[in-house]
């Protein structure tokens, strides 16, 4: 359904206006479709992408402060994420000996089996894009990063 449609809006100041609200609008439908398809696996969008960070760091740790600059909601409280995490026995986390300010986090084997068990479903997620061809989608990436720039 057309952005006009779904907001029951026609007139817009701008199309850069227009645009904008759409991009707003579009990130809050996804992300509300991000949380449908996580709940069944007990886990949140935040909590995710914090135990994908650390699968990428595997098996190596890596601090919170680390995690938080690879988040994609960089407003997250990681602390929070990574006790929750923790009582899950997905992460495992330790004082730096390095710092002792700083903690450690390293993704558990119970982690890595629960995102082996995810990554078995995640197309069904990129699928919420299924009305774009991989072409519509590498423009639509060019023209959110030049957005950002």
């Amino acid at each position: 359904m057309k952005f006009e449609e779904e907001i029951q809006q026609k007139k817009f100041k701008s199309e850069k206006q227009k645009a904008t609200l759409n991009l707003l609008f579009t990130s809050g439908w996804l992300v509300n479709k991000h949380k449908e398809f996580f709940k069944p696996f007990g886990i949140t969008n935040q909590q995710y992408n914090v135990l994908r960070i650390l699968r990428g760091q595997h098996p190596k740790s890596i601090s919170t402060c680390g995690i938080k600059e690879r988040m994609l909601d960089r407003n997250s409280d990681v602390s929070r994420i990574v006790d929750r995490l923790t009582l899950k026995n997905w992460v495992s986390k330790e004082t730096c000996p390095n710092d002792r300010r700083l903690v450690d986090v390293m993704i558990t084997d119970d982690g890595l089996a629960l995102l082996k068990k995810m990554d078995d479903a995640i197309d069904e997620i990129d699928q919420e894009l299924g009305n774009l061809t991989e072409k519509d989608a590498e423009l639509l990436n060019e023209l959110l990063d030049r957005v950002r720039e």
